[in-house]
């Protein structure tokens, strides 16, 4: 089993003060999920994966969508590489552990998409963008069952290839895809608003070479830009809502002079 790196530092450690943070995410953002049990329709969300104090009450915004929406047969979990893993892509076939207990993988999903892209527990190790959504997937979702991949390279081809392997692999399956992604990083507050909301209205138009085109021609430092736009591809024709947008000087009165900024988006099926 993958056991946590950043409990403790993250998120709570301890599962009755993990719980009530992720609570208190909800209940200063969005308010408490009702949970669904309707057809599902979302596709896709973008989530920030910054420490809870920093992003948590943003991404409460994706996850409460998520909730209301029914549960899925599995949750893809995409987040981008922070530690330096040797792969374009990479999955990981081991349980997630989180102080809220064991959250297994999808083994029959993980089976197919294991011939078609490196299965390797190993390079999970260290990543944050991954391991922060658990938790909140264990609270809407106390049966879940996830795929946690890990982006080493972000350009569209890869977000191609990656998008292509899933719907493969997915067949048959319902499943929603979790993109991982902070926004502008270190930036005075009034750049990051600007840039962020041109950025997430490019990811809500649905055309993924402008988004790549916005991140190019602007210089943004928004780090898991490979995971939305995989999760653009997967999800095909569908219409997408911009449902936050703050930053780290909204959130915890860091310096606003050198924000980064947070994004939760929902993609939901057209068809």
């Amino acid at each position: 089993m993958r056991v946590p790196a950043v409990s403790g530092t993250f998120y709570p450690a301890e599962e009755s003060v993990l719980r009530e943070q992720i609570r208190q995410c909800f209940a200063n953002g969005p308010g408490e999920p009702v949970m669904g049990i309707g057809k599902r329709s979302v596709s896709a969300v973008v989530v920030p994966h910054a420490g809870y104090v920093y992003s948590g009450t943003c991404a409460a915004y994706s996850y409460k969508a998520l909730a209301e929406n029914g549960h899925p047969d599995a949750y893809i979990v995409i987040g981008p590489d922070h530690v330096g893993v040797p792969f374009e892509f990479v999955m990981s076939s081991e349980d997630y552990v989180t102080p809220l207990g064991v959250c297994p993988v999808h083994q029959g999903i993980a089976a197919r998409l294991r011939e078609l892209i490196p299965d390797d527990p190993m390079a999970h190790m260290r990543e944050h963008s991954i391991e922060v959504q658990i938790p909140f997937i264990q609270y809407i979702d106390p049966q879940a069952k996830i795929i946690p991949i890990i982006m080493g390279r972000q350009d569209m081809l890869a977000a191609e290839r990656l998008a292509r392997a899933l719907q493969t692999a997915c067949e048959g399956f319902n499943v929603v895809v979790i993109a991982s992604s902070d926004l502008e990083h270190y930036v005075p507050k009034a750049v990051a608003e600007h840039a962020d909301a041109h950025f997430l209205n490019t990811v809500a138009s649905g055309d993924v070479s402008s988004m790549y085109d916005e991140l190019r021609m602007n210089s943004l430092s928004v780090c898991g830009y490979g995971p939305i736009a995989t999760a653009m591809i997967f999800s095909g024709p569908s219409k997408a809502q911009i449902l936050n947008q703050t930053d780290s000087f909204e959130s915890a009165r860091l310096d606003s002079g050198s924000v980064v900024g947070y994004g939760s988006v929902v993609f939901t099926k057209t068809h």
